[in-house]
């Protein structure tokens, strides 16, 4: 029988885990579904962890690993990814936001040749303005910046063990998983579900973090913000061109004006230009700095005795010989 895998990461979710746990078990098993959840807690600073252990220690299809720190919502994914074992793996948020009745739907079209199955948001929920401004506005940069609609789209859907194996095996450090299950190709379905409230906590994502995370995402993903760099670059030009021919058929009119402000204000765009276009620049050259250190997406300091293989940075079922 087919073994499904669900990946739940986790950042300070105590209160979701028993909650998620007896929801996913109860519905899985009601349906006749052989699976695992593997939990990672994303570094959390509350029992998240050690809530992990005891549903591990009661359900033996439970398993999980903590982080030394906080890596990530990206990391926390790919470690998720990593100790899957299943023919299929479901990514979706520990708080149940993602409906789990909206998995059976798409474990069918899974079983029906599906590889992919992406899970579209047609309503967001409650929330409040700034969140959903913030939200809006980090889904049209991101849409803009890497070609693809990612207005509706979401980490909660549905993988073949053959996408897991090809987005495993990407060498880079900086991922998107979001925009990479398009990337990838493969027969891709969609299932469509709506945000559901959360029973405990409240979102960890703030403004500054969609912001981040954005910007962090489209320079892993896109060179486009690169390839601004040289539209802004010939505008400054052209806008120079305009200034100078004015200024000089002024001059031969007898009519020049006076002072330094055209001086200034050239200087001072094309100065913010400058300024701007470095700072792109610079962030790409981070990113070829972190990629070139080599350093892992994630270090695991613990797993459930049900996950088999040493604790290393990043985890490796070829070097643990497997779980």
């Amino acid at each position: 029988m087919a073994l499904l895998s669900i990946v739940l990461p986790a950042y300070n979710e105590e209160q979701n885990i028993p909650n998620t746990v007896e929801v996913l078990s109860g519905l899985l098993e009601d349906n006749g579904i052989e699976y695992e959840l593997v939990f990672i807690s994303d570094g959390s600073g509350d029992g998240t962890y050690a809530e992990i252990c005891k549903a591990a220690a009661r359900n033996p299809r439970i398993r999980g690993a903590e982080f030394s720190r906080n890596f990530g919502k990206e990391a926390g994914i790919f470690a998720g990814l990593e100790l899957a074992t299943g023919d299929a793996v479901v990514v979706m948020d520990c708080d149940l936001q993602h409906p789990p009745e909206t998995m059976l739907k798409m474990w069918n079209l899974w079983q029906n040749g599906a590889e992919i199955v992406e899970g579209i948001k047609t309503d967001r929920g409650r929330e409040s303005l700034g969140h959903k401004l913030s939200a809006g506005l980090f889904y049209k940069i991101m849409s803009k910046l890497i070609k693809i609609d990612m207005s509706a789209s979401s980490d909660f859907k549905l993988l073949d063990r053959k996408v897991v194996d090809v987005l495993l095996s990407l060498p880079e450090r900086n991922t998107f998983f979001r925009a990479l299950s398009f990337w990838a190709g493969f027969r891709t379905a969609t299932v469509e579900y709506e945000v559901q409230e959360r029973q405990f906590g409240e979102s960890k994502w703030s403004f500054w973090s969609l912001m981040k995370y954005a910007i962090s995402n489209a320079t892993s993903f896109s060179t486009f913000p690169l390839q601004m760099v040289t539209v802004v670059g010939l505008l400054a030009i052209l806008f120079s061109a305009v200034i100078a021919v004015q200024t000089l058929v002024r001059f031969l009119m007898g009519d020049s004006v006076e002072g330094f402000t055209t001086v200034i204000l050239l200087i001072l765009i094309i100065g913010g230009f400058l300024m701007l276009s470095l700072g792109v620049i610079g962030h790409y050259i981070a990113r070829i700095y972190e990629e070139v250190k080599g350093r892992p997406k994630y270090i695991i300091s613990n797993v459930t005795e049900n996950v088999r293989g040493e604790v290393k940075g990043s985890w490796s079922k070829r070097g643990n010989g497997g779980n």
